[in-house]
């Protein structure tokens, strides 16, 4: 039994902060969360005066192997699978290193993604529980085809979720629009799937009590995405060929659908501005913004893991994209839950992780000072924990860029 004590202690959900508290863990679970005294007596006490503990942080949507070496017309790369997934458990420990304990891996080529998170969670690789996608499905030449998972019609995208699963997916991610960054792709304004081809998805995943990611740009893929009850929306920019064109009709859609969005905030705001330009930057952020305020459901997820304009986004710049969530008015409490309970329910891993309950998961960081009042005290890391493995990484020299 060990007792973790703190100034103050957050169960994750707003308004729920436990002064001069103290968390009991056995073994990998949480016993009990109260005030100082309460969990009696431990083999092991830990106090933190001056720190707060809360659950450990969750980022939705990353790319712990995504290869920028790949050729995007060819599907060919310099980079081996051996040398891919080193990289990969190089950037799972730098997510450890920035308090994130779960990460949604939205994905991966030949399942290493796979292989990658049974080592963590046989304690052969230091990082975070990794909830996998494998191969993302996606029409011929579509957005990220090279990853393996080209599919265009009902009984390919059956035959490719039906893999992905077998192997041991954790979740589907589907491109349900095209994306920029691939050049054989439909534009990311323009549709890949519509709703029966997401819903063959969707039946697919749920048959396995799964849930899917729906890579969605445009007007009409984020309107198919509700209409084929996809778990979550990703990146839900709103694009047009003339930029960002927030509707409010349909965000009311996606809000009264309860359905998640994870708008991959992250704090990389240098690079939208070389990239894209001020104008750019300025309507993603009050687009996070207007769908706060239209009741949206919106979770953290930093979209870590490769390169736009040379410019990486670091899989260790997690606390980055929560300043910026701050940025479009959200208050650091409901930042916090974001990052860890709406995070969790929204990855499928709500049952166990994302808040501090007794017979969850002991996912759970501490940090000198309080996130409360300040967000950027999060970097202030003193202990990380994943289920109850102490998994520190505060000092270690990152040995790699991010992205290959």
């Amino acid at each position: 039994m060990k007792i973790v004590r703190a100034a103050k202690v957050l169960t994750g959900r707003p308004g729920e902060e436990i002064a001069d508290g103290e968390v009991l863990i056995d073994g990998s679970k949480i016993v009990s969360v109260g005030p100082r005294g309460s969990a009696g007596e431990a083999d092991e006490i830990l106090d933190l005066p001056g720190h707060t503990v809360l659950p450990g942080l969750i980022d939705a949507h990353v790319h712990l192997g995504f290869d920028a070496q790949v050729d995007p017309l060819t599907g060919r790369s310099p980079e081996s699978d051996h040398h891919l997934l080193l990289r990969m458990a190089e950037n799972a420990r730098k997510l450890v290193s920035a308090g994130v304990t779960t990460v949604r891996d939205l994905g991966a080529r030949g399942f290493l993604d796979l292989a990658l998170r049974d080592a963590v969670e046989e304690g052969l690789a230091v990082g975070p529980h990794i909830v996998a996608a494998t191969r993302p499905i996606t029409i011929t030449g579509g957005h990220c085809w090279y990853m393996g998972g080209e599919a265009d019609d009902e009984a390919g995208i059956r035959r490719v979720a039906r893999e992905n699963l077998r192997a041991g997916a954790d979740c589907l991610k589907v491109m349900a629009s095209g994306g920029l960054m691939t050049p054989s792709a439909p534009p990311s304004w323009a549709p890949q799937y519509d709703t029966g081809q997401l819903r063959v998805v969707v039946e697919e995943a749920a048959v396995r009590g799964k849930g899917v990611a729906a890579h969605a740009h445009a007007h009409a893929s984020i309107r198919s995405c509700v209409e084929a009850g996809v778990t979550t929306i990703e990146h839900c920019t709103f694009f047009t060929p003339s930029g960002h064109r927030y509707d409010p009709k349909l965000a009311e859609l996606v809000a009264a659908s309860g359905t998640y969005v994870c708008p991959t905030a992250h704090g990389v705001l240098d690079r939208m501005r070389k990239v894209h330009g001020d104008e750019m930057l300025d309507s993603w952020l009050a687009t996070i913004s207007a769908m706060r305020e239209a009741g949206v459901r919106q979770i953290a997820g930093t979209d870590a893991g490769f390169a736009v304009g040379d410019i990486p986004n670091a899989t260790d710049g997690y606390v980055g994209g929560l300043e910026v969530f701050a940025m479009t008015g959200y208050r650091n409490a409901e930042v916090i839950e974001l990052a860890t309970v709406l995070a969790a329910d929204a990855c499928g891993v709500g049952d166990v992780a994302g808040s501090l309950d007794p017979g969850k998961r002991a996912d759970l960081i501490a940090v000198a000072g309080d996130p409360l009042e300040r967000l950027a005290d999060l970097r202030n890391l003193a202990l990380v924990l994943v289920s109850g493995r102490s998994v520190g990484q505060e000092g270690v020299d990152t040995v790699i860029p991010s992205v290959g």
